[in-house]
């Protein structure tokens, strides 16, 4: 066999590893990242389909460290920002415990199926466990089959107090 002929394997090119940090609220690119991520998220079907409005864009970051009950993670793909999650720490009567919910997941559409939201949701948990809450909770959109889907896997389910009164429902009343 010649050396032209001998059949080398193919390389996959590898991806870069995906890193999970904690925001820093006071890190401006951290803040940047944030912003960028909401956005993107914000623009997706599942996240309304508008761009943030100019004003949110310009003071989340600073109304999130403000805040003190907010704790958000990135996840990068090497340098790139490629998810996100925000949750904010409540409190269940019930428990007479705190509880971690979390308000916006988004991964981009490029690094989906990936486990990146997997591990977003590892990293919350761990914080959740930290905080002495006694659950996690969010809200996910009838349609949105994949979310479901994925929370379902990592232990989430709808809540119910009494299969008679049926499931919780997520209301709102804007102001």
């Amino acid at each position: 066999m010649t050396a032209a002929s001998k059949s080398s394997p193919s390389k996959t090119p590898q991806l870069p590893e995906i890193t999970i940090v904690r925001v820093d609220y006071n890190n401006q690119a951290h803040r940047e990242d944030l912003v960028a991520m909401l956005d993107d998220y914000a623009c997706d079907i599942m996240g309304g389909g508008a761009v943030l409005p100019s004003d949110v864009k310009a003071k989340l970051g600073q109304a999130l460290a403000d805040f003190g009950g907010a704790y958000s993670f990135l996840a990068y793909r090497g340098d790139e920002p490629v998810g996100l999650m925000n949750c904010i720490l409540g409190f269940s009567t019930f428990k007479a415990a705190p509880l971690l919910n979390i308000h916006d997941l988004a991964v981009i559409a490029s690094a989906r199926r990936l486990g990146i939201g997997k591990q977003l949701l590892a990293e919350v948990e761990t914080l959740a466990r930290e905080l002495g809450c006694c659950k996690l909770t969010l809200e996910v959109l009838e349609g949105n089959n994949i979310a479901q889907a994925a929370y379902i896997q990592a232990g989430f389910e709808g809540y119910q107090l009494d299969a008679t009164t049926g499931k919780a429902l997520f209301w709102q009343k804007p102001l």
